[in-house]
């Protein structure tokens, strides 16, 4: 199952995605024999500037008890490994894809293509898949070209997982609000 969690800067997004992803881990236990469920972190987060550095921090201590493995993957996510006991939660798609823009080794001019790519390549070989981003689309600023792109493949990627999901939350002052159920 595909599911794609989203909401605004400091919405609660993450904590409710990484609670889905333990009950999702949990269920998984209860209704499988032999097959042991693991939880994995896929985090996108380069860190480049004490800022970010903050950021993975504060993530690293929300997830500290929750046993997820860590596993970073700042481009080119088809590469990331993946097995069918494994729930994947993909932290965030707005950095994945910002790398993947602006960073050395990302895909610049492809990069909605190529990350909804590994999105797919991720969903066929694991149990489940999460996956957040952010809302960066409703703050009615002016923006530079370079930034209107980033936004506009951006855009391309969430309304790829609007169609693909199996389930789309959004998230709205630690309100989980479902806009596509299972």
């Amino acid at each position: 199952m595909v599911i794609f969690v989203t909401g605004g800067s400091a919405s609660g997004k993450s904590e409710y995605a990484e609670q889905l992803a333990v009950n999702l881990k949990e269920e998984a236990e209860r209704n499988t024999g032999e097959v042991k469920p693991k939880l994995v972190y896929a985090a996108t987060m380069e860190p480049v500037d004490s800022e970010s550095c903050k950021r993975i921090s504060r993530h690293r201590a929300m997830r500290a008890g929750k046993q997820f493995e860590t596993r970073e993957q700042y481009t080119h996510l088809e590469e990331l490994a993946a097995d069918r006991n494994e729930i994947l939660l993909l932290e965030c798609l707005s950095n994945l894809m910002a790398n993947e823009m602006f960073s050395p080794g990302g895909r610049e001019e492809q990069a909605a293509e190529e990350v909804q790519k590994g999105i797919v390549h991720l969903a066929e070989r694991c149990l489940h898949l999460v996956i957040v981003g952010n809302n960066v689309f409703e703050d009615g600023m002016a923006y530079e070209a370079e930034t209107l792109n980033y936004l506009r493949e951006t855009a391309k990627v969430h309304q790829f997982l609007g169609t693909y999901a199996d389930q789309v939350v959004e998230v709205i002052c630690g309100i989980p609000v479902e806009w596509r159920k299972p």
